[in-house]
């Protein structure tokens, strides 16, 4: 029988979630989804002095927002003390860890004279006990760290799904801090400890985390526990080809909501930005758990393109309840000064409006021309309400009352008053624009009137005429 797929999304609550991060969640959650498995969400607090209560509500609601939904936890490193520590007793007991009494100035000091002789900077051994070693008083007073003791010889290899195979050193690492002097464990030990008490079966995360992983194999290794497979996914790159930051517009991928973007198209444009399925660019979360495996994930850095995200963000907006997308664009128009009595429904504009929209706030900006006085621009209404066109316009008024009030009956009386004045539709168009919404630039003209309805045209024409 196989091992269940067990994965997790592990963020260091010091921040925001990224884009980076809600990718590595993505494709977490979607691997264990792929066999039907766990996904397990834990936040490593262990950082007290930048890790926050707002970044950790922060990630939650960022997991939220899109959707990814964990099968168990959220777990706290900080409320797991206890087992670390007996852990650290553990390893101490079985010689696999040991007690360092070397102050933080000694070790500083034994790394200058490294780099001083032109070798990499690492602790010395000083306090690693070795067979016939005999080992210095021990300074009074001084609380020891606890180091690990890691193997001096041979290399730690493992096959990385994303990169391939990787091979380090035992040399290139040296003695680990596991605990420090308060007894508080450090970063790489507790997610060993964690990935193996949770049995988590696959490690997908940043490819910032490489050099993290043969410490974290060699303390697993050190405490019997079986090793999971690890991914590390190449960094998401900003659109000039350097990492992606704040100027590029990196920010949490709650901003996103607020700009207008819909979590299904953020979804689905993070699983392209590292993975393909042939050339399938629009895809559901169901098709893409059904797709994903490890094997189609790329080595080399993604670009994120603020043009790409619009355009797929485009797409499911037009496939997108119109009711959802007026509560969702609801309260920008509220900000912005929206009347609503006796305008027509929101979600009727919506329809209108959202084919040509890339955000929900563009829909919202756009929708404004119904839910606001109209006030044209008075060389506006000079330059388009000509002597020529103002019978017909008078003409077009009184007919207004009697029309059928339905799209295809406004288009063709609008095409019967050109005829018998010899116009232009842009000529009777754009003033029309003019009087209803104070604007040149709007939907089809027909559309429009129809939505507003025949008492708010009547009132509107006849206003300017």
């Amino acid at each position: 029988m196989t091992t269940p797929v067990r994965t997790r999304f592990a963020p260091s609550p010091t921040g925001y979630l990224h884009l980076g991060g809600a990718r590595t969640a993505l494709y977490s959650w979607a691997y264990a989804r792929h066999f039907g498995g766990t996904f397990i969400l834990r936040i490593e607090d262990t950082d007290v002095e930048r890790s926050t209560p707002e970044a950790v509500q922060a990630i939650l609601d960022g997991m939220k927002w899109l959707g990814l939904e964990h099968d168990e936890g959220p777990f706290y490193q900080m409320q797991r003390m206890d087992r670390y520590r007996e852990v650290v007793a553990q390893m101490l007991e079985a010689g696999t860890a040991y007690h360092c009494y070397s102050s933080p100035e000694e070790v500083e000091a034994m790394r200058e004279r490294m780099r001083a002789a032109g070798e990499k900077p690492r602790y010395d051994g000083t306090w690693r006990p070795e067979e016939g070693k005999v080992l210095p008083p021990v300074p009074e007073g001084r609380k020891p760290v606890v180091r690990f003791k890691n193997p001096l010889d041979g290399d730690v290899t493992w096959n990385d799904v994303v990169k391939g195979q990787i091979t380090i050193s035992n040399k290139e690492l040296d003695d680990l801090v596991i605990a420090r002097p308060d007894g508080t464990p450090t970063y790489n030990f507790c997610v060993a400890v964690d990935d193996w008490d949770m049995k988590i079966t696959h490690v997908l995360r940043g490819d910032d985390h490489v050099n993290n992983t043969p410490r974290q194999i060699n303390i697993l290794r050190a405490i019997g526990a079986p090793l999971p497979e690890y991914g590390h996914l190449p960094m998401i790159l900003g659109s000039d080809g350097s990492k992606l930051s704040k100027r590029h517009g990196a920010v949490s991928v709650v901003n996103y909501a607020d700009e207008g973007y819909l979590p299904e198209a953020m979804l689905n444009y993070l699983a392209r930005l590292g993975w393909s399925h042939g050339d399938d660019e629009i895809f559901s979360m169901e098709q893409f758990c059904e797709w994903f495996d490890l094997s189609n994930l790329t080595a080399s850095p993604a670009q994120f393109n603020f043009d790409k995200l619009a355009w797929v963000n485009n797409h499911y907006i037009k496939q997108a309840d119109n009711e959802r997308l007026a509560q969702l664009a609801m309260p920008q128009l509220q900000r912005d000064g929206a009347v609503f009595d006796g305008a027509p429904p929101l979600a009727s504009v919506i329809a209108l409006m959202k084919e040509r929209a890339n955000t929900i706030n563009e829909i919202a900006d756009a929708a404004m021309l119904f839910y606001r006085e109209p006030k044209p621009d008075p060389a506006l209404l000079e330059q388009h309400v000509t002597d020529a066109v103002k019978p017909a316009l008078a003409q077009f008024a009184e007919r207004l009352q009697t029309v059928e009030w339905n799209k295809a009956a406004i288009s063709a009386m609008i095409k019967e008053v050109l005829a018998a004045h010899g116009l232009k539709m842009p000529q009777i168009a754009m003033p029309l624009r003019l009087f209803v919404t104070g604007q040149l630039q709007t939907p089809a003209i027909d559309a429009v009137l129809e939505l507003f309805g025949r008492d708010t045209v009547v009132a509107r024409v006849k206003k300017f005429l």
